[in-house]
């Protein structure tokens, strides 16, 4: 069974005004991208593959524990494919490696403490002019992430086996499989079990 690590939110609904009123499909503002100052990363890019976050590339982590499985983001429904799940990740600050790009994304949506986990492999989809890093790490010190940030819905622990069971985001459904196989078939290291 999916282990949830924090508390699923409710979608949000339309609000229903007075009589005669249309509703409104606004959502309220806890489910929103906060305002305020953005880095210059935070922006979409276009070409001929299509539409893409990250005016400098975008990184995700996908945090294996062998005991728990991968950590998935349940994603805001604001999100560009919002409601589905991926992994925690974002736009990449100019000049930000990959590696640390998907750690501080982590860290800011997940509270994934970086100390504790050691990176495995990256793996990199690139359509020319942009570009999608997973940054795969392994735990080596138990931690349980916390939404802390309002990219989330819900965070969740799944079996590797389970991930498929779940409405995934496209790009890294379309991953996923090779990913798996990549995690699967890792060398656990001194100490962990085989």
């Amino acid at each position: 069974m999916d282990s949830p690590v924090a508390p699923t939110s409710s979608p949000a609904s339309p609000q229903t005004g007075r009589t005669g009123e249309a509703h409104s499909t606004e959502l309220p503002f806890e489910l929103r991208r906060p305002l305020g100052p953005r880095d210059p990363g935070d922006a979409w890019v276009e070409g001929d593959s299509g539409r893409f976050w990250g005016r400098f590339g975008s990184a995700g982590l996908l945090v294996h524990d062998p005991a728990k499985g991968v950590l998935l983001q349940h994603r805001a429904l604001w999100s560009d494919k919002g409601g589905t799940w991926g992994l925690p990740g974002g736009a990449l600050h100019q000049g930000e490696e990959a590696v640390q790009g998907a750690l501080r994304e982590a860290q800011e949506e997940a509270a994934v403490p970086p100390q504790n986990v050691r990176v495995l492999f990256t793996s990199v989809f690139d359509v020319g002019y942009w570009s999608y890093t997973t940054v795969a790490v392994e735990v080596v010190e138990a931690f349980e992430p916390v939404i802390s940030d309002p990219e989330s819905l819900e965070l969740q622990w799944v079996p590797l086996e389970r991930v498929g069971e779940k409405e995934l985001h496209p790009g890294f459904g379309a991953a996923w499989p090779a990913l798996c196989s990549r995690l699967v078939g890792q060398d656990p290291g001194p100490g962990m079990p085989s």
